[in-house]
């Protein structure tokens, strides 16, 4: 009885979750973790952009990067300088040659110490070269394609978009879809803001009206302020620290109770960090964000842990704005669009239209074929019919999913699914009574071996969709998501159930079946 009983709790509240999909407006008496299954771009309408990763460019920062960090490094004065001569950048490939050949396992341990296992340093005589081997740059790629995403999504949730689907795509491209959103051009304008961040000194040598004349000395920038863009302030176009590098910001209270922004970086950063603040106290750095200074402060103590202050007389909220573009802002590689397009509502709202009517059509016939064919017995498939697909919903916006017309594809197809695994046990049914087995013992065999056949061709599809959605892509994704779900509840209802119902039905007696001619 126990059993019997969990199998129609979990049947009832799989029933449960669906009614905010089925019923808008009971929504609010369900707790917050049960919502209505959101609609996919193609039923709602909205946007979707295609972008690219730019790789090309991130691989020349990275060897630019390398190339200052080399020199960083056998210039050392507190570890004793390494002379060198003909250090070069070609082809993302560093090298230089060491003018004395006893210092060449010196220069190597150096940068060993420094540059750790994130590049290649190989020595041909005095000639040393560093260059990332393709491992190391598909390690690269696969992290900015990660973080890419993590910081779009910051972006366009920022926006009070719902339920945007942002997922990687071929490697080096990241697929948006927001529906619901019909102005892409203000959502390209939002993802181009998060560029590349960097950390630079202010050249305090340059005078206001050198600075006012725009022509800016060897090695210096006039970089315009985010929030005062007449106003330009002259940094070192030398990068000191890289954006990528900052791991995260937080808006926060100093000592005298005024808003500020701290920051901490990664291993790498924290020592690059840690070199600028303690060789540069007293002077300014900028912090640069798309061409455009987000806050210039002054250096008032080494920093040492990877963890920095800024404050500049912000109020609360313009500390956390700041902080949002800090940790948003540090895009590992540039993002250009490549691909777009706009679906209107209206599609979507004419298809769904014709799916709810193709749908009600289609169950309706379904419906009365399992009457006419079972009697009572279809009844009863009836009901679990009806159960499988109010579970299917309920499951499927517990798990996040969002409904797509392929999504639709994979419920129908789950539905005739579970008419043919209610088929297959009515039939066996049908041969035990036909053989002079009294109907109580009819069901139990009926459904006992049938089991094996029906979990066979669902266990099949089972395994295809779940290799769809490991290989597949958006619209192939949202149908193997969703004929899974319909596996499983088809599974449950049509085995267990369905058998349940059935033995309510029976109530311990040897009733006639009237589909059967005995």
């Amino acid at each position: 009885m126990f059993k019997k009983l969990a199998i129609i709790f979990i049947a009832v509240f799989g029933v449960l979750l669906a009614v905010p999909t089925m019923v808008p407006s009971a929504a609010r008496y369900f707790p917050s973790w049960i919502r209505p299954i959101p609609l996919g771009l193609d039923l709602k309408g909205g946007a979707q952009l295609l972008l690219e990763v730019d790789t090309k460019t991130m691989f020349q920062e990275k060897s630019a990067q390398l190339y200052e960090e080399t020199r960083a490094a056998l210039i050392d004065r507190d570890k004793g300088v390494v002379r060198y001569s003909n250090l070069r950048n070609v082809d993302g490939t560093v090298s230089f040659v060491v003018r004395d050949g006893d210092d060449v396992s010196r220069a190597k341990g150096r940068l060993k110490s420094v540059l750790g296992n994130t590049v290649d340093i190989n020595s041909d005589g005095r000639t040393i070269t560093l260059s990332y081997s393709e491992k190391q740059k598909q390690e690269m790629v696969n992290d900015a394609l990660s973080r890419s995403i993590e910081i779009v999504r910051r972006r366009i949730d920022a926006l009070g978009t719902k339920e945007p689907s942002i997922q990687s795509q071929g490697g080096k491209y990241i697929l948006i879809q927001l529906p619901g959103v019909d102005n892409p051009e203000h959502i390209k304008d939002l993802i181009g803001q998060t560029a590349k961040m960097t950390f630079h000194l202010v050249n305090e040598s340059v005078s206001p009206d050198q600075v006012a004349t725009g022509r800016a000395p060897a090695g210096t920038e006039f970089l315009p302020y985010m929030d005062a863009p007449d106003q330009r302030v002259a940094v070192y176009s030398r990068v000191e620290v890289s954006g990528e590098s900052l791991k995260d910001s937080q808006a926060d209270f100093d000592q005298n109770n005024m808003p500020v922004v701290t920051t901490s970086f990664d291993a790498a950063g924290a020592r690059r960090f840690a070199k600028l603040t303690t060789e540069h106290v007293g002077e300014r750095f900028a912090i640069v964000l798309d061409g455009r200074v987000l806050s210039a402060p002054t250096i008032r103590e080494p920093i040492p842990g990877g963890r920095g202050q800024i404050s500049g007389g912000f109020n609360l909220q313009g500390a956390k704005d700041l902080a949002v573009l800090l940790r948003s802002g540090a895009l590992p590689a540039p993002l250009s669009v490549i691909e777009e397009r706009t679906v209107g509502a209206g599609l979507g709202a004419d298809t769904i239209a014709a799916g709810k009517i193709g749908s009600a059509v289609g169950v309706l016939f379904v419906m009365i074929f399992m009457i006419v064919f079972y009697r009572r017995f279809g009844v009863i498939a009836d009901i679990v019919l009806l159960v499988n697909l109010a579970m299917i919903i309920g499951v499927s916006a517990l798990f996040g999913a969002t409904l797509t017309l392929p999504g639709i594809a994979g419920i129908v197809l789950t539905l005739g699914m579970a008419v043919d695994a209610n088929i297959l046990p009515f039939e066996r049914i049908r041969d035990e009574v036909r053989a002079g087995s009294p109907t109580l013992r009819a069901v139990d065999n009926g459904f006992h071996r049938s089991t094996k056949t029906v979990l066979d061709g669902n266990l099949t599809n089972l395994i295809c969709s779940l290799i769809l959605f490991q290989f597949g892509a958006g619209p192939i994704r949202g149908f193997a998501v969703t004929l899974s779900i319909g596996v499983v509840t088809t599974l449950f209802t049509c085995l267990l159930l369905s058998k349940v119902l059935i033995d309510w039905y029976m109530n311990g007696r040897n009733k006639k079946i009237g589909f059967i001619k005995e």
